[in-house]
């Protein structure tokens, strides 16, 4: 397939802006506002190139001339490249900085208190990419990464794909929508924990007359959302949005916060690291095979699109799920997380959940380092030819930008990138809609090329 790579300039033309309300340190009711603004308006930078950051604090849109800030310069948070702390004197302040690899500089802003300390929640942060598209990953993908997942998906596939579907007509204290069918399904995995979510379809969809969509989920524990199953169906899909552990759905929030606080999924994210056949994400992963297997056995699907959309640790699991399965066709992938675990031997940020443990010496755990590399983002995009939308907030610290484009530059097919200078770690309406617009124009691709 052409590589598209699409890069749109509105976004990165546009002035990162952020702001952030504190109480005033002068000891009045005002409320204090500090503001980071990108001096060059041509957002992107070539390495070497320097950016200037102007910063303004005001007081009841006033400038404020009393106290002071702290600012650091780094390479996206990694490790501070410049930090200062200037008096405020009511005019602008202007700090410069450059990198000088590809990545993204970040100019983060404190307001302090008399004793030094920082006032709580007043921060003003921006950052600018240094030529993004140039981002590599910080190693290379195991050579036996593609026979161990082989191995993992005969596994699976050794097992029936045996599903169990209870009827829900009943949401709360309302029905399910009368044009759609609603069910609360489980379907086997090769490990004790199934495929846990809600599907739902159009009711009287003619045979392989459908798309397909999974929904994953970001970090946490929850159970599966039928309305999000639901608003699927209503666009017209074959919706499967599956909880992210294997558990069960529609259960008092107290059952999900035990699991996480005391239970099997505390601190799941860190669970078997040190072990590539112990990791807990390996059996997240195989459900996302699991679950395409469900979908695409459903005689409404249309043997043309399978879509897997999710945000965050959602977003990894779209890419995973287009890695691992070439019958996807469509990735959805918003501030994907779990990108580039081993950033840290490059001196560069890793997105969440930061996998690799720092050892008193100051370099990466070699075990968990190596286990990492058959759980990254980075290699499964590597082997994803799906189409591909993604989202990068350029001021995200949980899954940073540099870690988004060390993955994105790695995908095969056609790859939308939605640049947003201001945003941080977010799913936006705005972008939900952008990918589902972008979903659709992926059905009706295909349903053009079917007809030729």
């Amino acid at each position: 397939m052409k590589i598209a790579r699409l890069l749109p300039l509105l976004f990165l033309l546009t002035i990162p802006i952020v702001q952030g309300q504190i109480a005033d340190p002068t000891g009045s009711d005002r409320k204090a506002a500090i503001t980071v603004r990108a001096g060059n308006p041509e957002a992107r930078r070539e390495p070497g190139e320097v950016t200037s950051f102007e910063i303004e604090v005001t007081s009841d849109g006033q400038p404020l001339d009393a106290g002071s800030l702290a600012y650091t310069l780094s390479d996206d948070g990694y490790a501070p490249i410049e930090e200062e702390t200037l008096a405020l004197t009511g005019a602008p302040i202007t700090v410069t900085g450059k990198l000088m690899r590809p990545g993204f500089l970040r100019c983060e802003v404190r307001l302090l208190r008399p004793d030094g300390e920082p006032v709580k929640d007043a921060r003003g942060v921006a950052a600018v990419p240094y030529a993004p598209e140039k981002i590599t990953p910080s190693r290379e993908t195991p050579p036996d990464f593609d026979a161990f997942w082989s191995e993992q998906k005969a596994r699976l596939a050794a097992v029936p794909v045996e599903a169990s579907l209870a009827q829900v007509e009943k949401l709360g204290s309302g029905p399910v929508p009368a044009e759609v069918e609603l069910y609360d399904v489980r379907v086997r995995t090769a490990d004790e924990w199934p495929v846990s979510g809600y599907f739902a379809k159009p009711k009287g969809a003619a045979s392989g007359s459908l798309p397909a969509v999974l929904w994953t989920h970001g970090a946490g524990v929850r159970g599966a959302s039928a309305p999000k199953a639901i608003s699927g169906a209503q666009e017209g899909f074959l919706s499967l949005d599956i909880n992210a552990h294997g558990i069960e759905n529609d259960k008092p929030e107290p059952y999900y916060q035990l699991l996480q606080s005391e239970g099997r999924l505390k601190d799941y994210r860190f669970q078997g690291r040190e072990n590539r056949d112990g990791m807990y994400f390996r059996g997240m992963f195989l459900r996302l095979v699991r679950a395409v297997d469900f979908l695409t056995s459903q005689p409404e699907w249309d043997g043309r699109v399978m879509a897997v959309v999710g945000h965050s640790q959602g977003g990894a699991q779209a890419i995973v799920a287009g890695g691992l399965d070439s019958r996807v066709t469509f990735v959805g992938a918003g501030v994907p997380a779990m990108c580039d675990h081993t950033g840290m031997v490059r001196r560069r940020i890793s997105g969440w959940p930061k996998l690799v443990p720092i050892l008193p010496d100051g370099k990466a755990d070699p075990t968990v380092a190596e286990v990492s590399r058959y759980f990254d983002a980075v290699n499964f995009a590597s082997r994803c030819d799906a189409e591909v939308i993604v989202s990068v907030g350029f001021v995200d610290a949980v899954c940073p930008p540099t870690s988004c484009y060390a993955a994105i530059n790695q995908f095969r097919g056609r790859v939308e990138v939605l640049n947003e200078p201001t945003m941080g770690h977010a799913a936006p309406e705005e972008i939900q809609r952008a990918f589902l617009e972008a979903l659709k124009a992926h059905v009706e691709r295909r349903r053009a090329e079917a007809s030729q």
